[in-house]
């Protein structure tokens, strides 16, 4: 969670991509520039141990650009894929 946050923060798309999981990613993702993200604040976790296949995150993340503040509010999904973690899907509250 935090590495896609920081991808954000620093608009890697590339990265993004990489870390979104086969069956859900999109073929390209257009960052907007104008959104500087700067907190990330993780809520509340479930699964995502060394012996779980499947993990959710809920975090509020901060931005700021023309229109303000703002933030956003995800829980997101999270499953291991031989090994490694992919962004599944995320609810927006």
């Amino acid at each position: 969670m935090r590495s896609r946050f920081t991808a954000f923060a620093i608009g890697d798309a590339d990265h993004l991509l990489a870390s979104w999981h086969p069956a859900t990613r999109p073929r390209s993702l257009d960052l907007d520039d104008g959104l500087v993200w700067y907190r990330l604040d993780i809520e509340s976790t479930s699964g995502g141990s060394p012996f779980d296949t499947e993990g959710e995150v809920e975090f509020t993340a901060h931005h700021r650009g023309n229109g303000g503040r703002g933030e956003l509010h995800e829980r997101s999904r999270f499953e291991r894929v031989e090994g490694r973690w992919f962004y599944l899907d995320g609810v927006v509250d």
